[in-house]
């Protein structure tokens, strides 16, 4: 009887017992932060009850199917396709599990699609940092694309016809497995990653799961979130959302009624002869912890150097771990969701706020500069449809100085940057300026700074070179007629790697941002900072008067001259929430924990939680959702569509 699911259960072994290895490796691996919980046992009998999960979901279908067309080839030959197909795609995304968590923390999910589509740029950094696990993981995936092979090649007893009667039974005994397996709980909801999150280490929860189920269920949430779903964090009335939100803003007596709640007008604090121009260069991929000020590691002097000569964020944080979000919450001001970043939503792509939006339509010259493929990220169809009038990347470099693995060197880039922004003259100009040098696999011209050593040197290198780059930029731009004219803001997009062993590494959020500029009085902002209060601050600076959308705090208000006060932070499928000393942290279809956070950088669990708090943090969580699904955060004033052309 046993005879047509012969496949099926070949198949099933060889699953099983993989994913059971390489949990138990990555167990190993990763001894400290499991041993720290205490959940190996949990670890590995849930990830048992993972894997049939996936099991069910993979094979299901056929075993349903047998009891009709065992006696079929042509079924059979159909079955052998299909594991033929996924079984080695499944073992090659479990095998690449371990790099993937050392680069973000994380069991592979829905940025393991995301970055398919740009081939170059990811095969460079696996062969830059990770060339070893690379051959590996493909080696043992064309093994068992082999050993696949074998174990379903055709066998005479799989041809077998189920008697008419049998048939419906078998089916029937069949589907209630299937279902019992996928569901793998009598509950209202099947189980779900929510369900084995045992501990405060984020990474450690999902090592019970295996990574085709991460992948698979990354990418059921992304549909999710897509068509409108946005309570995976728990429910809470819009009514009460715009309160909370808008009250924290401080924008009661400042709305203007245009159909956005949040629409408001800003007025500058400043009032120059002339508004000024401004310049965001972001950086990438850098932590406080390389910046010596921020007391780090002694591999930024020249943002130490600048940091006494503008203003100066002592804690300022990013709201997520890609450059995407950085640019989301730099360029537009917009609060960090559970969805992807506005950057790459399709609901986004045109007439969404943007600084480049609002500024065009003051008369400036807006561009994207960078030493990339502007299509990367989807950053050259977000930034033309909404606001950028040019877009600059590596295609526009003559003879650069060094071409790498992502572009063009920073020193090309911040030379391209220079020289355009003397070409324009008197024009008034807003350019976001974005490096890459910093980034895997630190592809970097010789010459420019000593080497350093150790496991992290590559990395410690190219964080010197970025540094030595963007000061022999503001050194030329010193000595440039822009320079009395301009607000400089230069900031990083996020931190090169945030992991940890708490929920929310919340030190990995931690950022430089320094504001700089001929009219910029020097001064340090102690209190808690986000990144989306930087848009509002500039503006400010600038001596532009607005009427936009965006929520977060203009820090030259002297009720903000300390900080923000809170800061939000988007970890992974997590959302953070943190005021001085108090952080809640929002898991999906979990209830809101609330934690101590103080000196020791540490998250203690909070005994006595704020419900208040709480709540800010679910409200600030559902902003953003409701923002988009309402199109409350759209330019209705914006040019037309004439407006994106790459102008000379």
């Amino acid at each position: 009887m046993l005879g047509p699911f012969r496949t099926p259960l070949r198949m099933a072994a060889l699953l099983l017992i993989v994913f059971s290895l390489s949990r138990l490796a990555l167990s190993g691996y990763y001894w400290g932060r499991v041993d720290a919980t205490g959940g190996l046992p949990f670890i590995l009998l849930q990830g048992l009850r993972f894997d049939l999960v996936l099991t069910g979901l993979l094979f299901g279908p056929w075993l349903i199917l047998t009891p009709w067309f065992s006696q079929y080839r042509s079924f059979h030959g159909l079955v052998r396709v299909w594991f033929i197909v996924t079984t080695p795609l499944a073992l090659f995304v479990e095998l690449s599990t371990l790099p993937f968590i050392e680069q973000y923390d994380v069991r592979p999910n829905y940025l393991f699609v995301e970055y398919l589509a740009y081939p170059k740029e990811v095969l460079s950094t696996l062969l830059g940092e990770f060339p070893f696990e690379l051959f590996l993981t493909t080696t043992l995936a064309i093994t068992g694309a082999w050993l696949t092979w074998r174990l379903s090649r055709p066998h005479p007893a799989q041809l077998q016809r189920y008697p008419w009667l049998l048939r419906p039974v078998l089916t029937f005994i069949l589907l209630l497995m299937v279902v019992a397996m996928v569901r793998s709980t009598l509950d209202h909801r099947p189980v779900n990653p929510s369900t084995v999150a045992f501990s405060t280490d984020a990474m450690v929860n999902q090592l019970p799961l295996n990574s085709p189920y991460t992948l698979l269920y990354a990418v059921y949430e992304q549909q999710r979130d897509q068509a409108g779903d946005d309570s995976r964090y728990g429910d809470i009335d819009e009514r009460e959302v715009l309160e909370v939100v808008l009250a924290e803003a401080g924008l009661d007596n400042h709305l203007v009624a245009d159909g956005s709640p949040s629409m408001h007008h800003q007025e500058a604090r400043e009032h120059p002869q002339r508004p000024l121009n401004i310049v965001i260069v972001l950086q990438e991929s850098l932590g406080a912890e390389f910046v010596a000020s921020l007391g780090g590691l002694d591999l930024t002097p020249n943002i130490d150097r600048m940091a006494s000569e503008g203003i100066w964020f002592e804690q300022l944080y990013a709201t997520g771990t890609r450059s995407v979000r950085g640019i989301e919450a730099v360029l537009t001001g917009f609060t960090p969701t559970p969805r992807r970043s506005v950057v790459k939503l399709a609901d986004t792509q045109n007439h969404f706020f943007t600084l480049a939006s609002l500024l065009g339509n003051q008369g400036y010259h807006t561009s994207f500069i960078y030493g990339g493929e502007a299509h990367f990220d989807n950053m050259a169809r977000f930034f033309l449809n909404n606001g950028f009038q040019q877009v600059l990347d590596e295609k526009d470099y003559e003879n650069p100085v060094f071409y790498g693995s992502w572009g063009v060197s920073d020193e090309d880039l911040f030379n391209r940057a220079h020289q355009r922004f003397k070409e324009l003259g008197n024009q008034p100009f807003f350019s976001l300026v974005f490096t890459s040098s910093n980034h895997s696999p630190f592809d970097l011209p010789a010459g420019r700074v000593t080497p350093e050593t150790g496991p992290e040197a590559g990395r410690h290198t190219a964080i010197k070179y970025a540094d030595y780059a963007v000061g022999k930029f503001f050194d030329e731009a010193r000595k440039a007629a822009y320079w009395e004219n301009t607000v400089f803001l230069l900031i990083a997009d996020h931190n090169s790697r945030t992991y940890g062993d708490a929920l929310v590494p919340i030190e990995r959020f931690h950022i430089p941002g320094l504001i700089l500029g001929g009219n910029i009085e020097p001064r340090r902002v102690p209190g808690i900072t986000s990144q989306i209060d930087m848009l509002p601050t500039l503006l400010s600076l600038a001596g532009i008067d607005s009427d936009h959308p965006a929520i977060g705090h203009d820090l030259t208000r002297p009720e903000y001259a300390d900080g923000a006060g809170r800061a939000i932070m988007q970890f992974n499928g997590i959302q953070a929430y943190m005021e001085p000393g108090r952080v809640v942290v929002l898991q999906p279809d979990l209830p809101p924990a609330s934690f101590l956070y103080g000196e020791e950088k540490i998250l203690q669990p909070d005994h006595s939680p704020n419900s208040d708090l709480e709540r800010k943090a679910l409200a600030y969580a559902a902003w953003g959702p409701l923002m988009i699904k309402n199109h409350y955060y759209f330019d209705k004033s914006s040019p037309t569509s004439s407006q994106n052309i790459n102008l000379p």
